[in-house]
């Protein structure tokens, strides 16, 4: 298996729609982001069949196929929403992303939501036994959901070695549900998923310059940009110390509190940027000012598709 970054994973979830992630590029647009991100040894690209009904597994595949598959660190994911009624539906999912992405195995398979872990979790077993998937991950699952996977898991000989879950200034209750320190203890690594708050902590929206009307992320986050104004400041003032953004400066909060962020690169400059945000180190006096600031916004950032891990 191919290597990441060590402090930091270039990820893409691509081509989740307009409404959502406020992006819809084609393979074209996205060719020269890939070659760059290799090329910064950002080499690890998330993804789910579920993500543009399937084009951007489709894309990716498309991408990997015309380069060597030895060198990417493919994430993508089983999600129960789409699954069928038939009792192969996890392995039928799991076929249709291979098919996609041109490979016969998966560096790591998640189960993307925790729609009924009992069910869905021993379906796990034979796939990662079989050699089709090399590591087991979960998304959006809370520390009982996560502990009980695991003891699934366990009486096969397996386990868990991902976690994937909101974290962010705005949005810490992995952190505080004791699920961060669940993973340090037992080798499990944290990926962290809308580090940037869907562009609202990057320094490119505020008042005077809002999300599009009609959006997901404008609905989200338009109401709130007055709040976010200090905290944005402060990634601002950090920033100036390392020639950074925002953006780089809140990624480097992420991994500071020992996590991997996912990062949506839709553009060359974007890839640069999250490469560059792996050599900020920030002093533990600017961390906890920085997460002083994230929690008096009063923000909560709780989408349609998540719930509160407390």
């Amino acid at each position: 298996m191919a290597e990441a970054n060590d402090v930091y994973e270039s990820i893409w979830g691509a081509a989740g729609g307009d409404q959502v992630f406020g992006n819809h590029l084609a393979e074209a647009d996205l060719q020269p982001v890939f070659e760059k991100a290799m090329e910064c040894g950002l080499n690890l690209w998330d993804t789910a069949a579920v993500y543009g009904e399937g084009s951007s597994e489709r894309i990716l595949g498309n991408f990997i196929r015309n380069g060597n598959r030895e060198e990417v660190i493919i994430s993508t994911k089983f999600t129960p929403q789409i699954a069928s009624d038939s009792p192969e539906a996890m392995q039928e999912m799991l076929d249709g992303s291979k098919a996609r992405l041109h490979t016969d195995v998966m560096d790591i398979y998640w189960i993307h939501n925790p729609m009924d872990v009992e069910r869905w979790t021993p379906k796990l077993i034979h796939p990662a036994k079989s050699g089709q998937i090399k590591k087991i991950g979960v998304s959006n699952h809370n520390l009982s959901e996560i502990k009980r996977v695991n003891e699934i898991l366990a009486a096969e000989g397996l386990k868990i070695s991902a976690v994937q879950n909101h974290f962010s200034l705005l949005h810490r209750s992995s952190e505080r549900a004791g699920i961060l320190d669940y993973c340090k203890e037992n080798g499990i690594t944290f990926f962290a998923y809308m580090v940037l708050e869907q562009g609202a902590l990057t320094g490119r929206y505020n008042e005077a310059h809002p999300f599009p009307a009609g959006t997901g992320r404008g609905d989200a986050y338009n109401p709130h940009l007055k709040e976010l104004s200090a905290l944005i400041g402060e990634l601002s003032v950090i920033g100036t110390r390392f020639n950074a953004s925002p953006a780089q400066v809140a990624t480097a909060w992420a991994i500071s509190k020992g996590t991997l962020p996912i990062i949506g690169v839709t553009k060359v400059k974007q890839v640069e940027e999250a490469a560059q945000a792996a050599q900020i180190t920030l002093t533990e006096e600017e961390i906890c000012r920085l997460e002083k600031l994230g929690d008096e916004t009063g923000v909560h950032t709780l989408r349609e598709w998540e719930k509160e891990m407390l």
